[in-house]
């Protein structure tokens, strides 16, 4: 099944939730957080502006992001757990 959000909203896949801290103990599935970093799977078309015109997004599909901790809402599609943000939500794009 293909999504395609509508306006400034943002389909993201999670990142894998970290296992392991920096100092090497392993962090249990029940203890660990879900991640706030995420990879943009699907874009919407943008916001409108007064004229009714698409503003287009800042993120692309592929790019990977940093959004709030309890931004958007998580839907199950085929199995996988992803998650749908509107832009604002986002607060950075992560780049190497």
């Amino acid at each position: 099944m293909a999504l395609q959000p509508l306006n400034d909203r943002i389909i993201v896949r999670r990142s894998d939730p970290e296992t392991r801290t920096a100092s090497g103990i392993v962090i249990p599935d029940s203890a660990g957080e879900k991640p706030e970093q995420g990879e943009v799977i699907a874009v919407g078309p943008g916001k409108r502006n007064d004229k009714g015109e698409f503003i287009a997004l800042a993120v692309r599909v592929g790019d990977r992001i940093i959004f709030g901790k309890y931004s958007g809402q998580t839907v199950k599609v085929d199995g996988s757990e992803l998650l749908v943000i509107r832009e604002e939500d986002v607060f950075a794009i992560v780049t190497h």
